[in-house]
């Protein structure tokens, strides 16, 4: 049976290893540890295509280390524990064993806790492979013991030079400079497909070289790298949120237009669209919010693709619009304060008095009605007896929010001029 090129072509050394000098150059961290001579457990965490197993391997024989290896994906704590057992029955016991864990995120807690004893007592090194975020899958005792690494995509040069790769083995590839780059195009960064996309046309005998046209007839596009259950897809609405709030109406489409072409619910992103209006706009814009929830219920009206183009347009707005996050921040400190003053009652001199006794002990006594004073506006303290008043609400000088500020200083001149003169109220309602 015939390996796959990607295997064939596998690296025979670090040096062959092409977007990863952070790891693996002159100054890598890979580099350096192979230079001290002493190993690491480590997590290779980057996307699909990237070297992981790649440089699991070179890492292994660096240090001329037993290799083994497992799959989460099929493997469990069993398969742990055979190694386990085969290590001590080996002439080679005593010596550690690199054990290299591809998908080491599909793995649960329990599992994960089952290498615990093996990394303590330095049976095995562990190297592990994930395409995910190990802050949300890996549990803290098992980060704890290892040093993760970020891989990158590959870059348009790195993939050129795998083509390369392949040419100086096999010959020069049966494609045009245009064909080239759609081939480079097609693999989003990842190595192994670049590679998989070349041994679907190696074999195929043509007179010319292949071009686009040709190459678009015999492949399908690579699927946007979009999952739903995945840190990718939570980076990439990241992505537009934050192009939206640094007032970017191009990047903030570019990203609109990634996570719907990766298949995302278009509902999903009206809602996160809404959150954005009230999150990063508020009232510096009075507009947002309803925008925002009428381009919901224009994609609800027409579904697709016609009422994508609604959310598109509450897209640009909401990135062009002024921007305070002054009611969040003021939301966020009125939840701090009512919790640590939850105990406190409301003051009696705003509370309804429908019985007697209520008003006998107080309730509503000296209440002023703010309607029957000239502005409209007692000036009294509506915060709990024992709480000194707060000012949670900063607007910014930036759209609406400017008239808001305006209001603000307005009340407080009055609030003030209440407070330097006890009669300024009753003088007022005598006039």
């Amino acid at each position: 049976m015939e390996l796959p090129l990607s295997e064939r072509l596998r690296p025979k050394s670090l040096n062959e290893i092409v977007g990863q000098d952070q790891l693996v150059g002159k100054c890598g961290f890979i580099t350096t540890l192979i230079q001290r001579g002493k190993p690491l457990s480590i997590l290779l965490w980057g996307p699909p295509g990237s070297g992981k197993t790649s440089i699991a391997l070179l890492y292994a024989k660096a240090f001329s280390l037993p290799f083994e290896t497992i799959s989460a994906t099929f493997s469990g704590v069993s398969d742990l524990r055979k190694l386990v057992k085969d290590g001590e029955n080996s002439p080679l016991f005593r010596r550690s064993i690199l054990l290299f864990v591809d998908e080491i995120h599909r793995f649960n807690k329990a599992q994960q806790d089952a290498f615990l004893p093996y990394l303590e007592n330095g049976q095995f090194i562990l190297v592990g492979a994930t395409v995910e975020n190990p802050s949300f899958y890996l549990n803290n005792a098992l980060l704890s013991r290892m040093r993760v690494l970020k891989l990158n995509s590959l870059a348009d040069e790195h993939l050129e030079k795998l083509i390369e790769r392949y040419e100086q083995v096999n010959g020069k590839l049966n494609i045009d400079v245009e064909g080239r780059r759609y081939l480079i195009h097609l693999s989003h960064g990842d190595g192994r497909y670049i590679f998989n996309l070349i041994e679907n046309i190696e074999g195929i005998s043509v007179k010319e070289p292949l071009g686009c046209s040709e190459l678009e007839h015999l492949f399908q596009k690579k699927s946007p790298i979009f999952d739903k259950s995945t840190d990718h897809h939570y980076n990439l609405i990241s992505a537009l949120h934050k192009s939206v709030r640094g007032s970017d109406p191009d990047a903030s489409l570019y990203w609109f237009a990634r996570i719907l072409n990766g298949g995302e619910e278009p509902l999903f992103i009206a809602r996160r669209l809404i959150r954005m209006a009230v999150e990063d706009i508020g009232l510096a814009d009075n507009n947002a919010l309803p925008l925002a929830i009428a381009a919901r219920d224009a994609y609800e009206m027409l579904g697709s693709p016609e009422g994508e183009l609604a959310l598109a347009q509450v897209v640009v707005y909401l990135a062009l619009a002024p921007k305070s996050n002054s009611l969040y921040t003021a939301y966020k400190q009125a939840t701090v304060a009512a919790i640590n003053t939850s105990h406190l009652d409301p003051p009696y001199i705003i509370l309804n008095a429908p019985t007697k006794m209520m008003k006998t002990i107080g309730y509503g006594k000296g209440y002023i009605y703010d309607h029957d004073t000239p502005e409209a506006f007692s000036g009294q303290n509506y915060f709990p007896d024992g709480m000194k008043r707060e000012e949670f609400y900063h607007p910014v000088e930036r759209g609406f929010e400017r008239e808001m500020k305006k209001r603000i200083d307005y009340f407080k001149k009055l609030r003030n001029n209440s407070l330097s003169s006890p009669n300024f109220l009753k003088s007022d309602l005598n006039n």
